[in-house]
């Protein structure tokens, strides 16, 4: 009888580890915070310690109506840290009124009108020969690429952002978390 009990108890912790396993898949954490696959990017990407400064530049360039649309949308979302290795007054000067159009196209540039998980990047990125252009939203090319199973994405100025947390799934697309801030050739 108590090895009955011990073989359920083991059975039924297994049980349990297996679904937080599971949730814990489904929900990756971000910034601290679960994101939810049935929310919107909008709605989860608030609750992201690491991405303040994005909602913020967000809110200020119009676009929460549009991120928090049907999409699909795959979004390269820039950390805090990310802003803050841009010149010194950079995010400042964006996120005044007067620069409202200039922001939207450069948050417009790290969204692709698309769901691209990074299974199916690292697809084409081998179909075209090791690396793969898109068109953002924004009007910018970027050039995705598969590097030891890591993706990479490159902006029209060169600078390369790693693709640190991918697959984020969201309610209408899907959130990559990046490391760098992607610029369009004509801004910055």
């Amino acid at each position: 009888m108590t090895l009955s009990i011990r073989a359920l108890s083991l059975a039924a912790m297994l049980s349990v580890a297996s679904v937080a396993g599971a949730m814990a898949q489904d929900n990756p954490m971000v910034g601290g915070a679960a994101m939810y696959a049935d929310k919107n990017i909008v709605e989860n990407a608030v609750n992201s310690a690491d991405h303040t400064t994005l909602v913020a530049a967000v809110k200020a360039a119009g676009l929460v109506d549009t991120l928090s649309g049907p999409g699909p949308f795959t979004v390269l979302a820039p950390v805090n840290a990310a802003f803050d290795a841009l010149p010194a007054g950079t995010v400042e000067t964006l996120l005044k009124p007067e620069n409202k159009e200039m922001l939207s196209t450069i948050l417009a540039c790290h969204v692709i009108p698309a769901k691209a998980l990074s299974t199916d990047i690292a697809s084409m990125v081998k179909a075209d020969g090791g690396e793969h252009v898109v068109d953002t939203v924004g009007g910018c090319k970027l050039t995705l690429k598969d590097v030891d199973g890591k993706i990479t994405v490159t902006d029209e100025n060169g600078t390369v952002a790693n693709v640190t947390i991918p697959d984020v799934i969201q309610s209408n697309g899907v959130i990559h978390v990046i490391d760098a801030v992607l610029t369009p050739k004509s801004a910055m």
